[in-house]
């Protein structure tokens, strides 16, 4: 799902999209891993955040809400809050359950909370994009969603995938704006 919506954002002139994750996080919720991870996106920083133009945040469904290790990151970005450092800056969720009614939108809510105690503005799908009438697999006007178990497999369906890019070029579109005024 990052992958299409890091498409969508980059079909927006001038606008390059960067992927990063949290590293798990240990019993004791202290960080588990080395700061930099062996495979895969880097770990995302404070000062990532700080300097984007925008966000979008994903997490796997963990019983409708987002995992531990996303809400443990989160948890110790008050710096960024106390300096309104995300203030305006337009945001968007995503995520994946193996269930249809597995939590998938209280999870992009509680993924939401903390991004609007930062003064970000929350952007979702808009009922204009057909693909959200008609999907059968994931998809929500809070954000964009997949549905993976045995009969669907871990396959994005096509709807899933034009909402992932739907979402990405409208999140970076309204990143352009607010960053050319």
């Amino acid at each position: 799902m990052a992958k299409q919506i890091a498409r969508g954002i980059e079909m927006t002139k001038g606008v390059e999209a960067r992927l990063r994750t949290v590293p798990p996080v240990s019993p004791d919720t202290q960080a588990s891993l080395p700061e930099i991870p062996s495979s895969g996106a880097s770990y995302c920083t404070l000062d990532d955040l700080r300097h984007c133009q925008g966000l979008v945040l994903g997490s796997p469904t963990r019983f409708g809400q987002m995992a531990s290790p996303l809400k443990y990151f989160f948890d110790n970005t008050s710096d960024l809050w106390l300096n309104g450092d995300l203030i305006d800056k337009p945001f968007s969720v995503f995520t994946s359950s193996s269930s249809l009614h597995g939590g998938q939108e209280s999870t992009l809510l509680s993924m939401s909370l903390p991004l609007l105690h930062q003064g970000m503005l929350y952007v979702g799908i808009p009922y204009s994009e057909s693909a959200l009438h008609h999907t059968t697999t994931g998809g929500s006007p809070y954000g964009a969603t997949h549905l993976a178990n045995e009969a669907q497999g871990t396959q994005l369906s096509e709807d899933e995938i034009t909402l992932c890019q739907s979402l990405g070029k409208r999140v970076a579109s309204i990143a352009s704006q607010l960053s050319s005024k």
